[in-house]
């Protein structure tokens, strides 16, 4: 039974508990066994609720006996990532600092998650602070992947992407700066949103970066990518750049009405051979399906990666320096990772003068952006140059940074799913941005690939070994 319920999509799990079919309780157990089973090979899940959440489903359960309304997640379980508040669950952000730090009140995508009747069962890990593409901490240690777990999930939301990716949770809530939901759904082999910025209410202010920065679904399927999206969308009284912006139904749209313009190379590198194989892959399966797709590329990506930089090192990173003093996070507790990106960003700081100067220069490439939108409908491209690189002794090429960032620059949605696989037998993402506040045609077009192409496809997780537990 927990193999069966473990690899089944949360939407399908929410339609056999209002049938009866199976219990909440039977849903929630099969995937606290599932996470118990591959937990300690991947370190994925840093803090397992299963206590709560156990008298949660059973809750959940008896509200369907007594005829109770059933909302669209009932009684099925997600996890969420582990810089986004839960009440009542340690949340550390990945920094020594906030190692015992509990908060006393949910995150809004956590409240409006339970309120469509969803149960969280645990907290995954992230690199510190959740500024790096790889999920590794002073506080819980390194997370694998889990189609080989000598290569990374990907970051920040590595925990996540590899969670999902082995069974252990149909759903989870991941968070995007730079393409840390599309990242690690592509080093993973699953589907993850970053939506319009705005989309979705931030949980914690975090500066004039904060514009870069979106929560989103991550999930096996684009299916449910789309059940969840509407449920954790909307404005919100403590962020005021949430706007009530509509949210189209993604079976509502007509791909054959579509125009899409593809890429491989962006105009700062070329991705792998296998790579750029899977993106043609997926053009082909949508022009099988009636989409007109475009060789294409807007000259702005180019300088993206540039662009990016200069933005987050324009404080030489007083911000996040300001985040780990607050956490409480000494300077030397602060992992490498982080130092080392701080040491970077130290070097980039900037007058008031300049710093004028980059906003202006972000306004002028959004909107360059945006106008290519005016001819076509998405964009389908790499979301990095390569799967999911090794721990150790693979070299990080910076500039695959850009394929990501480009979008976050932008504000746009972009979706990525599973298209195709890697010389090494890893999964390799394809990612389609759409147009602002056009989720729907995103993951109207990344459904119809992952239906051609099959989509997220089951992990062989190697015998676990004392790579870490989860905590109770």
């Amino acid at each position: 039974m927990t193999d069966e319920l473990c690899f089944r999509a949360a939407g399908e799990l929410a339609r056999m508990i209002r049938a009866r079919e199976v219990s909440a309780r039977e849903v929630v157990a099969a995937h606290i066994e599932r996470i118990e089973e591959v937990n300690p090979a991947l370190n994925a899940v840093v803090q397992l609720t299963a206590e709560q959440a156990l008298r949660d489903a059973d809750e959940a359960d008896r509200k369907l006996a007594a005829g109770e309304e059933a909302g669209p997640l009932h009684g099925v379980p997600f996890t969420v990532k582990d810089n986004i508040p839960v009440a009542g669950v340690i949340m550390t952000n990945g920094t020594l600092g906030l190692k015992d730090y509990v908060p006393d009140e949910d995150a809004t995508v956590v409240t409006r998650l339970k309120q469509a009747g969803g149960i969280v069962i645990g907290k995954t890990n992230l690199p510190e602070i959740g500024m790096a593409g790889i999920t590794d901490n002073l506080v819980y240690g390194r997370t694998n992947n889990p189609y080989d777990l000598d290569r990374t999930p990907g970051g920040s939301s590595g925990g996540e992407s590899a969670i999902i990716a082995a069974g252990g949770s149909p759903l989870g809530i991941g968070t995007d700066i730079g393409g840390s939901i599309r990242y690690p759904a592509h080093c993973c082999g699953i589907a993850g949103i970053k939506p319009t910025m705005g989309r979705i209410p931030w949980h914690v202010p975090y500066g004039y970066t904060d514009e870069l920065r979106q929560s989103g679904p991550m999930a096996r399927t684009v299916a449910d990518l789309s059940l969840a999206l509407p449920l954790m969308s909307g404005p919100h009284w403590r962020d005021p750049s949430a706007p009530p912006a509509p949210l189209g139904e993604p079976a509502d749209v007509d791909v054959r009405a579509l125009r899409v313009a593809v890429h491989t190379d962006n105009g700062v590198m070329a991705p792998r051979a296998d790579v750029a194989r899977a993106v043609m892959e997926a053009v082909d399966a949508l022009r099988e399906r009636g989409v007109d797709v475009v060789e294409d590329r807007p000259a702005e990506l180019a300088a993206s990666l540039d662009l990016f930089g200069r933005l987050l090192g324009a404080s030489g990173g007083q911000q996040y320096r300001d985040a780990l003093e607050a956490a409480g996070t000494r300077a030397d507790q602060i992992s490498p990772p982080i130092r080392e990106f701080l040491d970077v960003v130290a070097k980039r700081a900037v007058t008031t003068a300049e710093f004028q100067r980059i906003i202006l220069e972000w306004d002028q490439y959004r909107s360059a952006l945006w106008g290519f939108f005016e001819r076509y409908d998405a964009i389908l491209c790499p979301i990095s140059p390569g799967p999911a690189p090794l721990h150790e002794g693979e070299p990080n090429d910076p500039r695959g940074l850009s394929f990501a960032a480009a979008f976050n620059l932008g504000g746009l949605p972009g979706t990525v799913v599973r298209a195709g696989t890697s010389d090494e037998g890893l999964p390799i993402g394809v990612q389609i941005v759409a147009r602002a506040w056009r989720e729907d045609v995103s993951l109207a077009l990344a459904a119809a690939i992952e239906d051609a192409l099959g989509g997220w496809q089951p992990p062989q997780i190697a015998a676990p070994e004392a790579a870490g537990t989860p905590a109770s």
